[in-house]
């Protein structure tokens, strides 16, 4: 659960943070790849989400985890979130476990 947070806010001051070492000498600027940003966000340990569950009916990912959902499949459910039940997240698991994950490749 994230409370008061932004992705992109979280993006801006990962790159911030990495440039500002690029500057200072600790960081290459042609050695930088995918993980090594990834170590600047707010929580670098933290796994890439598999499954991403929308409830309320709204499509959409409201600024959230946008660096760690680029390969996440949506589910998206007209429950509202007090009403998740463990019937509901089960459904959604099912949903989830049914799709053919290709993590960005056609």
């Amino acid at each position: 659960m994230c409370v008061n947070y932004g992705g992109r806010s979280e993006i801006v001051d990962a790159a911030t943070a990495l440039a500002r070492d690029v500057k200072r000498g600790k960081v290459k600027a042609d050695s930088i790849t995918e993980k090594t940003f990834a170590k600047y966000l707010d929580s670098p340990t933290m796994s890439d989400v598999d499954l991403f569950l929308r409830s309320s009916g709204e499509q959409r990912t409201s600024n959230f985890l946008p660096w760690q959902s680029v390969y996440a499949e949506f589910v998206f459910m007209d429950v509202l979130w007090p009403d998740v039940t463990r019937k509901v997240l089960w459904k959604a698991i099912e949903e989830y476990s049914m799709r053919d994950r290709r993590f960005g490749k056609a």
